[in-house]
């Protein structure tokens, strides 16, 4: 064979093919996905997928593929974006401070953030500005992110050789589940983790660190308390300041000022964070819903259940929560000691099963549905706690349904039929989204069952889904232990995604509890459980409606819904028998003012607390048996009948407007 045929032979051979867009394009083997991105004219990309595998863009292509390139604009770039910013933040503090040690930096829904443990050292927003101008440094230096794969012993070394006694911590952690162990470096800094990252710290525009606060080392009280610095990032500095501007406007609607600010709750350190205290605003508005949900599963065939805040360690290895879910319990006692140990519930499941338990029973007894207004306790970690949204105590309308698999179907869509009627009257149905959150395969520790089980409930879960006709995402690892879940997402003025409500396929506890129905053929089954909330947290929803709202609730919610104003005190009496009139009449929330003010003093003391109606009240209006009519909303309505008024406001009660 000719030199020129054998140089033709060779090209050949290492061509590989790529789909790109649709098309097939061919590169030669080693070929990195960057350069391949700048053969193809794409720009300002954070990663790439490989047959949808994300990957680093220095990830050398081997083989034919599929190839997608993902930018900032993309969920999925910005969270690569934000965590590399978090690696950049970490390489500013240890330049500046050697001494610190490093816990943990993820991106979040914003953004990102990064735990230091300083030791006695404060640390402040007045050190953001040195921070900020050590981060343009390594940004200006262009650190390539190199991915670096060692043993056990040698990432213990590494990690020893920094003195990063966290790092450590989670390094054996890892060699216990026989992980592999990863590291990324930029210039002199390494850190643990799996990546992927931006190439280098060069494709990083604008960054701005905007918070500090304190979070416990893995979230556990017993543990060292960190600094937590928050930041955020975008590739263009006009980027950056449009979202501050956004993130100004967000805090005019911020449940947690506003909250406050009218009275609707507020918290106290020495009793706690993540505890807070409903003061008769909030608590009425709380009553107000409660009262309108179990009155609904009521009429919708629900039976009421009133169980225990707390049970010994016994029923929840029962349940499989001791070993799944504990640490996220308050667990009272000490089990190295041989007593008894106790745990505030999570969750109300596993006594609700009590109920069904307390019988035998047939097809003929099911569907059993069960509901409890349930006090819950959860103990989230400090950094992820934010005022009515994510607590440690709550408040949920649960309930359970045990039924036959042929009733799973038809069961599971009344409670979505029953989640969307809720949501229609709280005016949420636009502020919502589906999530469909299946088991991550790949994580078998964190669920109980084969995988059989579970790809056949995931399937079943997917055809009711369809057949509802919402639409949804899917989203791997965010199922319960036990089953599949269909969460109700929103988020919160600031973008934070959280779970309204959720409908569960429980396939695994009714085994754990021994749970049994006979069929009509004789034989003996396991029933389905549906685990499920109609309004979910009623504090946060509570949150939800003041952001929403701005504080100015509808009438038939609003803590106070008629407040009347008499132009003197000679008026006082006879606008207390008006106030009778309106109560007696339906309107149950009514107060008049009777401080000796200006009625124009009065009028915006009303609006600042967002009474929905004010009723100005003088000599003409007794004559007449009128009231001035203004709205939190549209201000001045004008004269009417006091009947006229009481009809207006009892259509807008009755039709939740």
């Amino acid at each position: 064979m000719s030199r020129e045929n054998l140089y033709f032979f060779k090209m050949v051979s290492f061509m590989i093919k790529i789909l790109f867009k649709n098309s097939e394009i061919k590169i030669e083997e080693s070929t990195n996905l960057r350069e391949i991105a700048k053969k193809q004219g794409v720009k300002n990309i954070c990663l790439a997928k490989i047959n949808e595998n994300i990957k680093d863009l220095d990830t050398v292509i081997t083989e034919d593929c599929s190839i997608k390139f993902i930018d900032f604009s993309q969920e999925e770039g910005k969270k690569v974006y934000w965590h590399t910013c978090a690696h950049v933040l970490a390489q500013a503090i240890k330049r500046l401070y050697p001494f610190v040690k490093c816990g943990i930096g993820p991106a979040v829904d914003t953004g990102f953030y990064y735990d230091f443990d300083f030791g006695n050292v404060s640390f402040s927003k007045n050190d953001f500005d040195k921070v900020n101008n050590e981060i343009k440094n390594i940004v200006k230096s262009d650190f390539k992110l190199e991915k670096l794969e060692v043993s056990f012993e040698e990432a213990i070394k590494i990690m020893n050789e920094r003195g990063e006694k966290y790092k450590i911590e989670l390094i054996n952690e890892l060699n216990s589940k026989k992980e592999k162990i990863i590291f990324y470096k930029q210039g002199e800094y390494v850190d643990l983790c799996v990546g992927p990252h931006l190439y280098s710290t060069g494709y990083i525009g604008e960054i701005k660190l905007t918070n500090i606060t304190g979070a416990y080392w893995r979230g556990d009280a017993k543990n060292n308390m960190l600094v937590r610095i928050y930041g955020t990032a975008f590739p263009t500095k006009k980027e950056l300041e449009e979202f501050l501007i956004s993130v100004e406007e967000a805090r005019k609607f911020d449940h947690n000022k506003i909250g406050r600010t009218l009275g609707y709750f507020t918290t106290v350190d020495y009793i706690g964070q993540g505890l807070p205290i409903l003061m008769p605003k909030g608590a009425k508005v709380i009553q107000i819903l409660q009262r309108f949900i179990e009155d609904e599963e009521e009429r919708r065939g629900y039976l009421l259940t009133k169980t225990p805040f707390l049970a010994k360690s016994d029923l929840y290895k029962i349940s499989g929560h001791w070993s799944h879910y504990r640490e996220s319990m308050f667990i009272l006692g000490d089990e190295t000691k041989d007593n008894e140990v106790f745990a505030l519930r999570p969750m109300t499941c596993p006594f609700q099963f009590q109920v069904y338990l307390s019988g035998k029973r047939s097809y003929r007894d099911l569907p059993m549905r069960l509901n409890e207004t349930s006090t819950l306790f959860r103990n989230e970690q400090s950094g992820e706690m934010h005022g009515l949204i994510r607590i440690r105590q709550f408040t949920i309308s649960e309930g359970h349904i045990a039924c036959t698999p042929q009733q799973l179907t038809s069961e599971f869509e009344k409670c979505l039929e029953l989640a969307k009627f809720v949501l229609a009257s709280l005016k949420f149905e636009n502020d919502i989204f589906y999530r469909f959150s299946k088991w991550d395969k790949n994580n078998r520790e964190k669920y109980i069952g084969s995988k059989e089980e579970w790809e056949k409930v995931q399937n079943e879960m997917r055809v009711i889904l369809d057949q509802s006709g919402v639409e949804y995402d899917e989203v791997d690892g965010e199922a319960a232990f036990y089953g599949p879940k269909l969460d109700i997402q929103f988020k919160n003025v600031y973008g934070k995604e959280d779970t309204l409500i959720t409908i569960q396929i429980d396939f695994q506890l009714a085994r754990r509890f021994d749970m049994f129905f006979t069929d009509f053929d004789g034989t003996v089954k396991h029933p389905y459980i549906i685990h499920r909330t109609s309004l979910g947290c009623y504090e946060r929803t509570l949150a939800m409606l003041i952001e929403k709202y701005a504080g100015a609730l509808p009438i038939w919610l609003a803590p106070e819904q008629v407040r009347i104003l008499p132009i003197n005190e000679n008026l006082i009496e006879p606008a207390k028998k008006l106030m009778k009139n309106l109560i007696n009449s339906g309107i149950r929330r009514v107060s008049v003012d009777f401080r000796n003010e200006k009625i124009g003093y009065k009028i915006r003391s009303a609006q600042e607390e967002k009474i929905p109606f004010m009723l100005i009240f003088g000599n003409e209006e007794l004559e007449n048996n009128s009231v001035s009519v203004r709205s939190c909303s549209e201000n001045d309505i004008g004269k009417m009948s006091v009947k006229e008024f009481v009809d207006m406001a009892i259509q807008k009660i009755k039709d939740k407007t």
